[in-house]
């Protein structure tokens, strides 16, 4: 028997200003705060941060950097056509010269506040 995984339930992840980083998701994908404080022991400032299909929970660590194994986090985007300007509007640099065509889907590829890379992507997992 295997466990059958439907979907990512949430992101941890390290952030290098909690406030910047809740307002970038906010603006970007409408993100709402799920809870203010992680309810653990842990004594870093956190927020759960998201919609009813994502989560990403938010911990500060100002001197944290996300160079490591993760290359970037993917987001299907239902309103794909929109990105460009929603980006341009909040002054978020596209990488890679703009919107890369995959065989099945599109994508564009951003860097969030605390270097993180994100994959912009019409078409949920491109296609597969």
């Amino acid at each position: 028997m295997v466990l059958k995984a439907r979907m990512i339930d949430h992101v941890n992840m390290k952030v290098k200003n909690l406030d910047e980083s809740v307002e970038f998701y906010k603006n970007l994908f409408g993100f709402v705060i799920k809870q203010e404080e992680n309810q653990n022991k842990i004594d870093t400032p956190s927020k759960i941060i998201g919609n009813d299909s994502i989560k990403l929970c938010l911990y500060e660590i100002p001197n944290m950097s996300p160079e490591g194994g993760i290359a970037h986090f993917g987001f299907n985007v239902e309103n794909f056509d929109e990105v460009i300007s929603k980006c341009e509007e909040l002054g978020v640099e596209i990488l890679y010269d703009g919107v890369i065509n995959w065989e099945k889907s599109k994508s564009i590829y951003i860097v969030d506040p605390s270097g993180y890379e994100l994959e912009l992507g019409e078409v949920s997992g491109g296609g597969l």
